[in-house]
């Protein structure tokens, strides 16, 4: 068995680098492994997704979905290309928290939080890098104000 790992773009992928190239010598149909892909992607569509290809003896395969990076999921929330150039000086971009407990739901699996407040947190901490606010703020005073209970966060199975 081998475990071939590659950054796609959702329900986008070609049989071209680095696809191609990583599982042709492997012996599989690349047009079956891209649209296998591509269905499993579908939902990513635009954005990187981790891609785990795990090839059995038999030349049958299986595909693992991750989930794109928090950076991807806020630019897409937002439509925007990329974050802000000059962080502290430049924002880009304005969030909901509830588009940020969006962000955090889907992203929960990959993350080391152990609650939606910190996992929440985590995103915030993203936005920060990129130059986008929350609420018309900035992230760090929404992470205060959740610290101080004025802004409630929702457990991860509410």
């Amino acid at each position: 068995m081998q475990v071939v790992e590659v950054l796609v773009t959702g329900g986008r992928a070609t049989p071209g680098p680095p696809l191609g190239p990583a599982i042709g010598p492997l012996g599989l149909n690349v047009k079956q492994v891209v649209d296998a892909i591509n269905k499993a992607t579908k939902d990513f569509d635009g954005l990187p997704v981790p891609v785990k290809i795990i090839v059995k003896e038999d030349r049958s395969f299986e595909i693992e979905v991750g989930v794109p990076p928090v950076s991807a999921l806020v630019k897409k929330e937002l439509g925007i290309e990329k974050g802000s150039q000059r962080t502290k000086h430049e924002y880009v971009g304005n969030l909901t928290i509830d588009q940020v407990i969006k962000i955090a739901r889907i992203k929960k699996k990959q993350m080391l939080s152990y609650s939606m407040k910190s996992a929440v947190k985590e995103v915030l901490g993203t936005c920060v890098s990129m130059g986008i606010t929350v609420e018309r703020k900035h992230p760090k005073e929404i992470i205060r104000e959740i610290d101080e209970g004025k802004i409630e966060i929702p457990d991860f199975d509410q």
